[in-house]
């Protein structure tokens, strides 16, 4: 899956991380950041899209289903999008990126790889 994030990051310039995580928080693959970068951002943003689902039930024709949750700061941007049952892929980009370019590129990526990305859920042991 590795080269599929890099294809990612080399098409839409300003790319910095790319992370594909479960909905539990755990990384399952990373590009462009160190491992304990990816494990903290796959962790946070499993509360953030925890959030973003909750606010998606409170619209009355909608599925209650988190797909894209944009954040600009300073500095850059922030991207998380649904990728399957159980998993996201979260991307960092700096101030200079073309949103559009980037969602363009991440939906494609979703498409491509969905299955791949999805991640059942953890059995107890």
């Amino acid at each position: 899956m590795n080269w599929m994030l890099e294809g990612l990051a080399s098409s839409v310039p300003h790319t910095r991380d790319i992370v594909v995580l479960s909905s539990d928080g755990l990384c399952m693959a990373q590009h462009g950041t160190d491992e304990e970068t990816a494990d903290r951002l796959a962790a946070a943003c499993a509360g953030l899209q925890s959030l973003s689902a909750a606010i998606a039930t409170e619209f009355p024709n909608g599925d209650g289903q988190m797909k894209l949750v944009v954040i600009e700061v300073n500095g850059g941007f922030f991207y998380l999008m649904a990728a399957g049952a159980g998993a996201y892929l979260a991307v960092l980009a700096d101030d200079d990126v073309d949103a559009g370019l980037m969602g363009q590129g991440m939906r494609d990526l979703v498409a491509r790889i969905g299955q791949h990305l999805t991640s059942p859920p953890r059995a107890d042991q």
